[in-house]
């Protein structure tokens, strides 16, 4: 009885245990780790610092905002490119003006007129051959023909007023094989429309076909969308450029939780090596410089660097900055106060970020928040 009494309580806290693990691994499978860390080198997007505890907010109206603004950029190239072409294409359009209708009762008051005069001549003519009584049987005869004449011709008449107004037969065959094509045409362009919905439909459930897409920087207050930017498209530079430049201008309200929005174009490993290879793509676009004259630039002109780091307190940040100055070409020259374009560099635990921007100060360092708030 003592060893029942000792081996029941053993077999009770079994039980037990695997009951409160069933509660907290769902199906019997281990959870998910949240917060994963998916920033990597080698993309492009959008740097952004929101309120804290609250990024999935701000990522959901950062892709809103930044979606609304890339539209515009396209359809403000497109529109630029449309007069051209409907300048070569002639309008042949019908414009009718309010005193046409006038003018052409007119005119038909006119051409009445004319067949009546010409009504009265021939009348004449006519009493004037009567007179003649030479001529009278040619003349029988050739009223005669012209009566059989214009009998034919009425015959003819209702048929081709049901075939189509007057219209020859290889014009009506043209017709109607113009129409049938249109109408085959037709229904291709409903079937097209429909996969073509349902193609959308389908990119919008697929993650990896869209064109904005978060990603978890690992960090609080701080998110990253990712652009997917395909040929002939605005980079991340000009979307922000243009989002910074209509705040300053409207004051309009555009986000609750954003405040500050950073262009990346390039993304790589914090070191010293991999940042120096990185800005070599930058450098050749945005810091330009002439190999047969090496002391002429093109557009000489005063740049800065602005670091900041987060989750990494083993970098050094002044290696950063001067291996991010060094790269850049000798004309053009460091200035802090008044710089003509700035490199930021962001550092998010390992990866470095690093995009080119204009008129950092005078646009409220890129404040999105501050650049809308009315002014005091």
């Amino acid at each position: 009885m003592a060893t029942d009494s000792k081996s029941k309580p053993t077999t009770t806290g079994d039980g037990a245990k695997s009951k409160k693990r069933k509660q907290f691994l769902p199906h019997n499978r281990p959870v998910k780790k949240k917060g994963s860390y998916p920033l990597r080198p080698g993309v492009q997007g959008f740097f952004i610092t929101c309120d804290g505890g609250r990024e999935r907010q701000a990522s959901r109206e950062a892709i809103n905002v930044i979606d609304s603004f890339f539209e515009e950029l396209l359809c403000g190239n497109g529109a630029a490119s449309k007069p051209a072409e409907t300048v070569s294409k002639p309008a042949n359009k019908k414009i009718k003006f309010k005193y046409s209708e006038s003018e052409s009762s007119g005119d038909e008051e006119d051409d009445d007129d004319g067949e009546d005069e010409n009504g009265e001549n021939e009348s004449e003519a006519h009493t004037g051959e009567e007179v003649d009584p030479g001529n009278s049987r040619d003349e029988n005869s050739e009223l005669q023909k012209e009566d059989k004449r214009s009998d034919a011709k009425t015959a003819e008449a209702p048929e081709e007023q049901c075939g189509g107004a007057g219209e020859p037969p290889s014009k009506k065959q043209c017709l109607e094989s113009c129409s049938s094509k249109c109408s085959l045409k037709d229904n291709k362009e409903e079937k097209s429309i429909d996969k073509l919905i349902e193609d959308e439909i389908k990119e919008l459930g697929d993650k990896s076909k869209r064109r904005f897409v978060t990603l978890d920087s690992g960090c609080n207050g701080v998110i990253f969308i990712q652009m997917r930017k395909q040929d002939g498209d605005p980079g991340p530079r000009d979307i922000v450029q243009h989002i910074m430049q209509s705040a300053a201008s409207t004051r309009k309200h555009m986000s609750r939780f954003i405040l500050r929005v950073l262009p990346v174009e390039v993304a790589c490993y914090a070191s010293e090596e991999e940042i120096s290879r990185a800005m070599k793509p930058l450098v050749t676009q945005y810091f330009p410089l002439e190999t047969e004259h090496p002391q002429k630039c093109k557009f000489p002109g005063q740049f800065a660097v602005l670091y900041d780091a987060r989750a990494n307190s083993g970098i050094d940040r002044m290696k950063i900055i001067n291996s991010v100055a060094k790269s850049v070409p000798g004309p053009h020259k460091v200035d802090l106060n008044n710089p003509d374009k700035s490199i930021v560099v962001q550092i998010v635990k390992t990866i470095c970020l690093i995009g080119v921007i204009e008129k950092y100060k005078e646009l409220a360092k890129y404040n999105l928040r501050q650049l809308t708030s009315p002014r005091s």
